[in-house]
């Protein structure tokens, strides 16, 4: 009988750690830039609650847009098992909004990284095609302390105006992907792509890379749309905020539409979270 317990036991605890280190959670989260000018829903007012979010979920690795320096910094502060990389759009080190990468550093080591921007002049602060604003991604390699495996994390922000800026900026992350080797190692693409499904640069992606969404095991929870506009009396319904993958299985998809204690909404995106293995 104790034998029989003490196997028992053993193949809890194995299947547990299995659990835990054979899946991962991904977000991607539009932070809203600092804006004074949106009253009630400013980033003072809704600070606090979205570090409360993403310190519930808990995801591995999350991307997020819009984010300033002073907000990545508050994130930083108050989640001291994350780090992050990145930088600002706008050139140096914190100029402009980010497309920051936060990783669990109690779990990976960020091995290399890079920013690019969106644009004809990838290496330079720059707009591209018909933009209207400078647009960066950020790329990290990451190694798992556990396991000693690599994966490779995009995060981008495509421009809102310009549709062909938009649907180049999806192709120039696939030739990344080519021109850094990594058309058969595990990739995440991830960010706000402004660009709902049926668009040119989301068929462009989907050329290449799965729709995490479309591939998980469990049908999408949550509204089909990731942008409220700040409105929180509606059902989102644009999509327009992704995760992609190459080489992974997806379990489940979310998109998570909690609210702040007064009712009004954590930001004027919904994050969204898939969980992989």
């Amino acid at each position: 009988m104790r034998a029989f317990k003490s196997c028992l036991v053993f193949l809890l605890v194995f299947f547990a750690c299995m659990k835990a280190n054979g899946q991962l959670q991904i977000m991607t989260y539009n932070l809203r830039f600092d804006n004074p000018g949106d009253k009630e829903n400013a980033w003072t007012g809704r600070r606090e609650e979205v570090v409360q979010l993403l310190d519930y979920y808990a995801p591995d690795f999350f991307g997020t847009q819009e984010g300033l320096y002073s907000q990545i910094d508050y994130i930083l502060k108050n989640l001291p098992n994350y780090d992050f990389t990145g930088i600002g759009r706008d050139g140096g080190t914190q100029k402009g909004e980010y497309s920051a990468l936060f990783y669990d550093k109690t779990k990976f080591d960020l091995i290399k990284t890079a920013t690019f921007w969106l644009s004809e002049s990838q290496d330079t602060a720059s707009v591209g095609w018909d933009a209207a604003l400078t647009r960066i991604c950020t790329y990290g390699a990451f190694q798992s302390k556990a396991s000693g495996d690599t994966l490779y994390v995009f995060n981008a922000h495509f421009d809102h105006i310009g549709k062909l800026a938009r649907e180049m900026s999806a192709k120039l992350i696939l030739k990344k992907i080519e021109e850094f080797g990594l058309s058969d190692k595990k990739v995440i693409v991830m960010g706000d792509f402004n660009s709902t499904p049926e668009t040119a640069p989301i068929q462009a992606l989907r050329e290449k890379l799965d729709d995490a969404l479309a591939i998980s095991r469990k049908p999408l929870y949550g509204p089909p749309g990731t942008f409220n506009a700040f409105d929180h009396q509606i059902i989102p319904q644009d999509r327009i905020d992704y995760i992609f993958v190459k080489n992974w299985k997806v379990l489940r998809y979310r998109h998570i539409n909690d609210k702040r204690r007064n009712g009004l909404c954590v930001s004027d995106h919904l994050p969204v979270l898939a969980e992989m293995e």
